[in-house]
């Protein structure tokens, strides 16, 4: 009996918060927290999330920039051409219906460009050289009236000035370039395009 009782006697402390017990503890903890860190489960996932919102706003910003330029160039080059048709007198009896149509045939790329395309047409006085200071107005899609522009041909030898302005929608209208362009209540803006020729006698 009593060696029974130095036997148990002779045995070490197990208390829970012995030196042992703790580093035990401690030794666990860092086990766990390096197979929470070490696991790269659902890594792809935090990827894409973070990498792909960037990559699509980059992307409908270019998009949206491409387009925008493609549809200027593309508008005062047919404006250019059509200004050279009418300076030789190859438009007979100019008028703003003619001149809407000769430019929107050579820009298939805007949208409904007959009814959304307005053309002010006037002489440049060589005496004053007052040019006009209002901006050109474009069509206004709340408003089914489309006030008359200011289209004078002209005589020859005068120096005549032309503005255009083409209303088209944006691509992308809440994101990037689409979301900072100056629009109109419906959410399209102007394309405009302004040139200048001497009439041929």
């Amino acid at each position: 009996m009593t060696g029974r009782l130095d036997q148990v006697l002779s045995q070490p402390d197990k208390a829970p918060d012995s030196p042992a017990t703790a580093q035990t503890v401690r030794l666990r903890l860092k086990r766990a927290m390096r197979r929470i860190w070490g696991n790269e489960d659902g890594t792809a996932s935090m990827e894409f999330v973070l990498v792909v919102p960037a990559l699509l706003f980059i992307f409908m910003a270019s998009v949206e920039a491409g387009v925008l330029m493609t549809r200027f160039i593309m508008l005062d080059q047919a404006v250019d051409m059509t200004m050279r048709n009418l300076r030789l007198g190859q438009i007979a009896a100019p008028t703003a219906q003619k001149i809407k149509t000769a430019i929107c045939e050579k820009t298939k790329i805007l949208n409904n460009c007959d009814s959304l395309i307005r053309v002010e047409l006037q002489p440049i006085s060589t005496t004053t050289w007052v040019f006009p200071n209002e901006q050109v107005g474009c069509v206004d899609h709340n408003n089914p009236i489309d006030p008359a522009l200011n289209f004078n041909p002209g005589a020859a030898h005068e120096i005549m000035l032309v503005r255009v302005c083409v209303a088209q929608d944006t691509l992308f209208p809440t994101t990037g370039i689409g979301l900072r362009l100056p629009k109109d209540p419906t959410g399209a803006y102007g394309l405009v395009a302004t040139s200048a020729f001497v009439n041929e006698p």
